[in-house]
């Protein structure tokens, strides 16, 4: 005996009204990569937003580790090492750049440019210190771009100092390993995959709309690249190191996506 299907609950009683996607095509075609990125929170943000910590939950802290890693990876396979983000013009640049951390403001201790030097470490061959007036003499890279922060707000940006790429060819680093790790003034640890550091508008920032980079910006070295979300652009540089092995990052710690791309 043939049974008659029940019909389902969530099937409009009525026909769709196609009048609906053609008013509403302006709207879909406008919804891009970017724009589904910056309205999305992820689970590591949302629990800092709500006060909750449920990655507590040691099964929940498992399927997060999870959920993060093949997004890591999927990200990782999206990637195209030489495809460039849009670039913008002078006049859209927002001065001073916004500031954010996971500490205030008033916090921030400034550096020394006079004492400060860069140390090299890792899988680089020459491993002699530079100064910040070694670091200004080098060839400088302008982009104007898009910060985009994963809280969901965004600004266009001027930053220019040397090519991150040139600098680790300059000091013999090996191109072929996996990470590059910023380890900053302030204690804080951010790494980014060796694709992304050899991308053509990846640099080692000096200056900020044609001035040199004042604190609480990152003074006098920070990261800044075109394909990653905005914690991932370590101010106050320190060292940086080349290595294979991974270590997890401060924000990779508090649940949010390692790679981090845009």
């Amino acid at each position: 005996m043939l049974r008659t299907r029940t019909p389902s609950v969530f099937r409009p009683r009525k026909a769709i009204n196609q009048h609906v996607f053609t008013e509403q095509r302006a709207l879909l075609d406008n919804i891009n990569r970017r724009g589904i990125l910056r309205g999305a929170i992820s689970l590591g943000a949302l629990t800092m937003l709500t006060g909750c910590d449920v990655t507590e939950i040691d099964p929940v802290q498992k399927a997060l580790r999870a959920i993060s890693a093949w997004n890591d990876r999927v990200q990782e396979t999206l990637f195209r090492p030489n495809h460039l983000a849009p670039t913008f013009s002078v006049s859209q640049v927002v001065k001073p750049p916004r500031f954010n951390a996971y500490y205030d403001i008033e916090d921030v201790k400034p550096v020394d440019g006079a004492t400060w030097t860069l140390e090299l470490a890792g899988r680089i061959e020459d491993k002699r210190t530079w100064t910040a007036r070694q670091i200004y003499q080098l060839p400088e890279q302008e982009i104007i771009i898009r910060h985009i922060c994963v809280e969901g707000w965004d600004y266009i940006g001027q930053w220019s100092g040397p090519n991150l790429r040139g600098f680790l060819e300059r000091v013999g680093a090996d191109l072929t390993a996996k990470y590059v790790y910023f380890i900053c003034a302030d204690d804080y640890i951010e790494s980014i995959d060796m694709p992304t550091a050899l991308h053509p508008q990846t640099i080692l920032a000096t200056k900020y709309a044609g001035d040199i980079i004042a604190d609480p910006f990152g003074y006098p070295l920070r990261l800044r690249t075109s394909t990653k979300l905005g914690y991932k652009n370590a101010k106050w540089i320190k060292t940086i190191e080349v290595t294979n092995d991974f270590r997890e990052t401060f924000w990779s710690k508090q649940g949010f996506n390692w790679f981090a791309g845009i």
